[in-house]
Parts: C-alpha cells; structure tokens; sequence
C-alpha cells in the first residue's frame, strides 16, 4: 500500500482534462481542485477507475454558500484512495438561481443520502438522483438552512452597538 503524491495525481488529471480542471491548491497537504458541472462525473469516473489512482472511495458530499460571487454555491466531493492512501478534493460551483448538477449515486451507491443531505440544506438539484427528498428537516419545509440569505444577527438589537464598546 505505497502513496503516491499529490504531484503524480495532478500530473494525471491535467494530463486527461487540462483546462477542464483548474485552480488547483494543497491546502494542509490535501490536493484541491475545481471543475464544472458538465465535467463532474467524467473527473469522478476518471479518478475512480484509473488503474493508478484508484479513488474508489467517496468520503463525503456538500455544499458551500458565498452569496458573493458570481457563481455562488458550490458542490464538495471528498475521495479517497484506499490503495495508494491520498484523498482528494474537487469543487464544483454553480448558479444559485437554479443549481442542478448531476449525480454521482451512478459511480457511489453511497452517495444517495450525502447528496440528499445537500440538497435538504442547500437546495442543489442532483439530476438522476433515484429519491432526492428531505432527510433530516421536515418535508413541508420551503427554505434551506444553510443558505445565507439572511443577516447573522438582528441589526436592530441595542446591546450590539458601537458606542457600548467605544468605537
């Protein structure tokens, strides 16, 4: 079980993809990079069955919200090569009028409930997904709680001024 590094699996990705992958990073040694929605499932399918990488294993899926940018939710994969002892991270950001992305349950199984999770909090639309429903807020509900579509705190609030703490 020998590790490879993060340079031979970027050398691999961008040998495969080139532009279609960018930004990439090593933030704490984990090797991070971005591509798009229409090439997702073709990075994850290429990560999970190259016969040198073998990311066979899908550690995690979420979302991110920065109302700021132009594109502002993203989608989180977390593989992991169980063989070769590296993990990666791909980022994929969307639209946040209509966020839709297609879904990884076709490569992972495991993927039907994180994904499920992501859109109960986010509202990103995993297209094929075989149940995409809530699973851990109520059904009735009509917002998604990690979105930050509002203030952090009641700006109204007295005790929070700038005056009581002599700025």
């Amino acid at each position: 079980m020998g590790k490879i590094s993060n340079q031979i699996v970027l050398q691999k990705i961008t040998a495969r993809f080139g532009e279609q992958v960018s930004i990439p990073t090593e933030p704490f040694g984990f090797l991070t990079f971005e591509t798009t929605k229409e090439n997702i499932i073709e990075v994850l399918t290429f990560l999970k069955e190259d016969q040198d990488l073998k990311f066979n294993y899908l550690t995690d899926i979420t979302g991110i919200h920065y109302p700021e940018q132009s594109l502002p939710i993203g989608v989180i994969y977390h593989v992991h090569s169980l063989t070769n002892n590296v993990r990666v991270r791909i980022k994929v950001f969307l639209s946040g009028d209509n966020p839709e992305i297609t879904t990884a349950t076709t490569l992972w199984n495991g993927a039907n409930w994180m994904e499920r999770e992501t859109y109960d909090f986010f509202g990103i639309n995993f297209i094929g997904h075989p149940d995409l429903r809530r699973i851990l807020n109520v059904d009735d509900m009509t917002v998604f709680p990690m979105l930050r579509d509002y203030p952090l705190e009641d700006p109204n609030r007295v005790d929070k001024k700038d005056y009581f703490f002599g700025r």
